[in-house]
């Protein structure tokens, strides 16, 4: 099976030796190129076995080795995957992008597995939470990080982070933390990204907001109706504001092209005053969008960037969220994200960093199989102030 890929396996080479000297010996090295090769195969499922057999192995057990007790540094390999996506899809109108995704799962042995809503299922399911870091340029998207969340009771649990080897060092920490941490990873290592942009369960939280506002980096960041707003005359939730934006202030634009050509919405933006915790030269914004279709079906953003950022950016980044979602899809329809059999704490990690390092690979390839790249939208929009309105908005 693994010869169907001998014509295009010569550019998964050169990515390997990007990172071949982080394996102290050949023959993980041997098997890591071969656990790759058999995720980037037309395999159903891509399990131990099933790798095995592609490899041409008669038991999976070169393959559990490699994630189990091969001596290899997950991180580092990390670490050269994100200077190989900098590399090949880099561009300043980067979009780092944070979300999680649920990986369903029985029993109570693997690695912070527990009952909790996954959005993947839309429920509350025994499963595993994965933290991830999706990178989106107008020359292509993938993941670049990732962290496993582990809830507090697992992080109180001695016995059962034994058993799962979870190191001493790995303390508890939010969904949010984990995000900045691959944030802060990303950003330290420069990734060109100048924006940053994720769900409700992370744009409500202040402390990633100021922490992002403190390193001067733009986000556009999805919020509750429910979020207090600053304005004029002292704060007010999102949807009130909303309600109050004059006819002129909607404006139909696409936030980029889905499947069916573009994604168009109705969109409201409102300058924010500042409250002492915009930095120098930056701006914050509150970023409306609404159905054409369902005017109650309202989604809404606080944005902050550099004063003078056009309203048609702001919604190309809020746009480029769904870049996380097509990521995780295609990684576990065509690279086995969520294919690992696997319960120990490192194990996770060195298979979701070898599924990141095949992902990428189809995404840099697929980059130099486009005909030109599409340019992102831009422009400015004038502020023209609202008698009636406590925040100025951009009609």
């Amino acid at each position: 099976m693994i010869d169907e890929f001998a014509g295009w396996s010569s550019g998964l080479d050169d990515l390997v030796a990007r990172f071949a000297h982080r394996f102290g010996r050949a023959e993980p090295r041997r098997q890591a190129r071969s656990y790759l090769l058999g995720l980037l195969s037309p395999l159903a499922d891509k399990n131990g076995w099933t790798l095995a057999e592609a490899a041409g192995d008669k038991t999976p057990d070169r393959m559990q080795r490699l994630l189990n007790k091969a001596e290899w540094d997950a991180d580092a390999v990390r670490d050269d995957l994100r200077g190989y996506v900098s590399d090949q899809l880099g561009a300043p109108d980067g979009v780092l992008v944070v979300d999680e995704t649920g990986f369903l799962k029985k029993g109570v042995k693997s690695a912070g597995v527990q009952r909790q809503y996954s959005g993947t299922a839309g429920r509350t399911e025994n499963c595993q939470l994965g933290v991830f870091l999706a990178y989106a340029t107008s020359n292509g998207r993938t993941l670049v990080d990732r962290e496993l969340y582990l809830p507090r009771g697992w992080c109180d649990d001695q016995a059962r982070r034994e058993e799962a080897a979870i190191g001493k060092s790995v303390a508890f920490a939010t969904k949010p933390a984990l995000g900045l941490r691959m944030i802060g990873r990303a950003l330290d290592a420069g990734l060109p990204a100048r924006w940053v942009t994720a769900d409700e369960a992370y744009g409500q939280d202040s402390k990633f907001r100021l922490w992002l506002q403190e390193r001067k980096v733009g986000y556009v960041l999805a919020v509750p109706r429910s979020q207090k707003v600053p304005t004029d005359t002292g704060s007010a939730r999102a949807d009130f504001l909303a309600a109050r934006a004059p006819a002129l202030a909607w404006q139909r634009r696409s936030c980029g092209d889905g499947v069916k050509g573009p994604r168009l919405y109705d969109w409201a933006v409102a300058s924010l005053p500042d409250t002492g915790t915009a930095g120098h030269g930056f701006t914050r914004w509150l970023l409306i969008r609404r159905s054409i279709t369902r005017l109650d079906d309202l989604a809404y953003y606080l944005c902050h960037g550099p004063a003078g950022t056009g309203d048609e950016e702001l919604i190309r980044v809020a746009g480029t969220r769904w870049a996380i979602e097509e990521c995780f899809q295609t990684a576990k329809s065509e690279v086995g994200l969520d294919h690992y059999q696997v319960r120990r704490y490192d194990a996770w990690y060195r298979h979701i960093t070898l599924v990141m390092v095949a992902h990428a690979y189809l995404a840099v390839t697929a980059a130099h199989a486009e005909k030109g790249d599409p340019n992102p939208p831009g422009g400015d929009s004038s502020l023209l102030p609202s008698a009636r309105s406590d925040v100025s908005w951009h009609t």
